[in-house]
């Protein structure tokens, strides 16, 4: 469904990715993991069209897709959920969620609305509140309600546990896990090694800018390796 080939992505002087390739199947949850700094986030940002790549090529369902538009992808399928959230402080909840909406053509968004309360009550009980007086997990969750009303095919996750506490990652897991039961793809970049290959099917390891290891999650989890760079093992 998703696929990257030699990835190459520069900051001005700095090679941020070196020949970076991967691939997410229809249905899959992949995982991309790596200390601070490895091009994690430079990875999902040039998939979702907000980075250029000085090489390389982003495919959707075999269609290159490089020098399409960000607002474009979305059109086709692909969502962000950004590090950091980045939700708009000064609007309210539903009006985050509406503007997840815009680049949908007409319809009713009741349904999806619903939907998004459904997964996430507190955000109901919440609506008319200001997306900047929510709490941390309230506002991931806002930002993952969000990303979910563009219907997307592929949703791009990046470090959606980042700040939270014990209790809430684990519940933004099992959130993830679902969403992907109910027929979403998922790339997620996270820190949370752990939880990440947990949830995941399969994951790729990057370190300084590439692809140092790939394989089956499960499996992954087992190596001494990275157990020992990711696992606290």
């Amino acid at each position: 469904m998703l696929e990257i080939k030699d990835l190459d992505v520069h900051y001005g002087g700095i090679h941020a990715l070196k020949g970076v390739s991967l691939k997410v199947d229809d249905g899959e949850i992949v995982t991309l993991i790596g200390a601070n700094g490895a091009g994690k986030s430079t990875t999902l940002r040039t998939i979702s069209g907000l980075k250029k790549p000085t090489a390389g090529s982003v495919l959707v369902d075999g269609k290159d897709i490089t020098k399409m538009a960000a607002a474009d992808r979305v059109g086709l399928g692909l969502s962000q959920v950004p590090e950091g959230r980045r939700i708009f402080t000064s609007m309210t909840v539903m009006e985050n969620l509406e503007l997840g909406a815009y680049r949908r053509r007409g319809g009713d968004l009741s349904k999806d609305l619903n939907g998004v309360f459904e997964r996430f009550p507190v955000l109901a009980d919440r609506r008319k509140q200001l997306g900047g007086t929510l709490s941390g997990g309230e506002q991931q969750m806002l930002a993952m309600g969000r990303a979910m009303m563009a219907k997307p095919r592929i949703l791009l996750m990046d470090e959606p546990s980042m700040g939270l506490a014990p209790l809430l990652v684990q519940e933004i897991f099992e959130i993830i896990a679902q969403i992907n039961k109910d027929g979403t793809t998922i790339l997620l970049v996270e820190q949370n090694a752990n939880k990440a290959l947990q949830v995941a099917k399969r994951a790729y390891v990057m370190e300084t800018g590439r692809i140092v290891i790939s394989g089956d999650a499960a499996e992954l989890m087992k190596t001494e390796d990275i157990k020992k760079a990711y696992l606290g093992g």
